[in-house]
């Protein structure tokens, strides 16, 4: 796995351990309520990680971005369809998201490379 994708992986995990342990029900609540938004509903996972993926762009969270792009990944998003995603998210967010569109092409490719 590249650098890139061990460090946004690990330092994620490592920090939600800090904040789950310290046994917050609001945080534990919110935790919950983000895992389930993203379940089969009306919608599909797949269509549920893409749209949170336009959100995150849009909102310029780097680290959301990573972590909605893992998800696609994982659920077999194509690039082509990636990249008219990021055409969506841009048109929403204007001209500011470039630069998180940048960052996130980069980390895309490193999740195409990790696969190979």
């Amino acid at each position: 796995m590249s650098d890139l994708i061990n460090e946004f992986n690990d330092y994620r995990e490592k920090m939600n351990e800090v904040i789950l342990s310290k046994n917050n029900l609001v945080m534990k609540r919110l935790w919950n309520l983000d895992t389930n938004t993203y379940e089969d509903g009306a919608l599909d996972k797949k269509t549920k990680e893409m749209l949170g993926l336009v959100a995150s762009m849009v909102l310029r969270c780097d680290d959301c971005i990573k972590y909605h792009l893992g998800k696609c990944r994982e659920l077999n998003v194509t690039t082509e369809q990636l990249y008219e995603i990021f055409a969506v998210a841009n048109i929403v967010g204007g001209t500011i998201v470039i630069p998180h569109t940048r960052r996130a092409a980069e980390y895309w490719e490193a999740l195409l490379n990790e696969k190979n």
